[in-house]
């Protein structure tokens, strides 16, 4: 599945455990990096998903002093 068809859920889900992986540590400075790297992309995936969900809030309230 490509990153952009994470569910919220699933790209929190996936870097809680990127983040686990890293607070064990034992694998190699190139894996950790590697890790890391995942992370920020799960990372903005789920900073999205929640402007988004922010946006569509505020849409509904605008509408509704609106209406």
């Amino acid at each position: 599945m490509s990153d952009e068809k994470l569910s919220y859920e699933q790209a929190r889900t996936e870097l809680a455990s990127v983040v686990e992986r890293l607070e064990q540590g034992g694998g190699t400075l190139e894996e950790s990096l590697a890790l890391w790297e995942r992370g920020e992309r799960l990372a903005d995936i789920c900073h999205r998903w929640l402007d988004g969900a922010r946006e569509r809030i505020e849409a509904a309230r605008a509408a509704r002093a609106d209406g």
